[in-house]
């Protein structure tokens, strides 16, 4: 029973890494120090996209599940198993991958963007 809430904590981690990743840098807007926080994650996640990197929550999962009697997870990583061909086509893989790095971009932009203008304001007589 342990083993499979452990397998079952790695797998909302990792939802909950993925959606910080998409959406995290938009709560830099709120609160502009959590991107030193979202920094790290996104170019963490654009690194196990990009280049392959494994990710330590797949390794927790599958041996988990191992031990809880379960199958690990087929295939490369969460997101071949939970989301590709189940949240969305698997030919739309590189698209969903697009729209997160420019979701990230434009967080990105819109905090420079607030951060200029108030300390623009702030300089303004």
């Amino acid at each position: 029973m342990l083993y499979r809430l452990i397998g079952d904590a790695a797998m909302v981690t990792h939802l909950a890494f993925l959606l910080y990743v998409a959406l995290g840098g938009f709560l830099t807007w709120r609160w502009p120090r959590t991107l030193w926080i979202h920094a790290p994650v996104a170019l963490y996640a654009l690194g196990i996209t990009l280049i392959g990197w494994a990710c330590p929550l797949t390794h927790v999962e599958n041996w988990a599940r191992a031990r809880a009697g379960q199958t690990g997870l087929p295939g490369a990583s969460f997101v071949d198993h939970y989301l590709t061909g189940v949240v969305y086509p698997e030919e739309h893989l590189r698209t969903v991958q697009l729209a997160v790095a420019a979701a990230v971009l434009i967080s990105w932009g819109g905090l420079a963007a607030f951060t200029y203008r108030g300390r623009r304001k702030e300089n303004t007589p």
